[in-house]
């Protein structure tokens, strides 16, 4: 619910600060301990985890590039479009789903049947895939946002500097 709160909270505008960038990592801090308690290396474990990290990655990478950041009165801001909360909604929606749809009879079945046939170890592999593919994309996402905000803030420095005439 949490992390719902602060995608609703993203989609008005506000300033890039240490809290904004500090209160999600504390989020997946906290689904860390809570969740991932090892990461299983046997089997297609690993590929399964990769799998799903690296589609964490790729949405982290596309809601960052289409989150609007932008500098004013002196700051950087940054909004999340509304294109950029559907990649979230749609990806969170994705792992809930999958964790009721495995919880039940038909669902763990059907998980114990393709884990057996591609040689997933059991359902901590399943856990690990879904709790990195999550952090791949906060982690990501933010990182680029930090990164673009950093650029555009250098930007408008060498504007300012260009723009100001020379002094005797």
């Amino acid at each position: 619910m949490a992390l719902v709160l602060v995608v609703f909270r993203q989609l008005r505008e506000e300033r890039l600060t240490l809290r904004t960038i500090l209160l999600p990592l504390a989020l997946i801090g906290w689904a860390a301990t809570a969740y991932l308690h090892d990461i299983p290396t046997a089997g297609n474990d690993l590929v399964l985890i990769g799998a799903f990290a690296g589609t964490g990655v790729a949405l982290g990478l596309a809601g960052g590039l289409i989150t609007r950041v932008r500098y004013a009165d002196g700051h950087i801001r940054v909004r999340a479009t509304l294109g950029a909360a559907a990649l979230w909604v749609i990806s969170m929606g994705f792992r809930l789903g999958f964790a009721v749809w495995s919880s039940r009879p038909s669902g763990a079945e059907h998980v114990a049947r393709c884990s057996v046939d591609h040689d997933i170890t059991g359902e901590q592999a399943w856990v690990a895939a879904l709790v990195l593919m999550a952090f791949g994309e906060v982690v990501v996402r933010l990182a680029l946002i930090v990164v673009r905000g950093r650029v555009l803030q250098t930007r408008v420095g060498r504007q300012g500097r260009n723009a100001l005439p020379a002094t005797p």
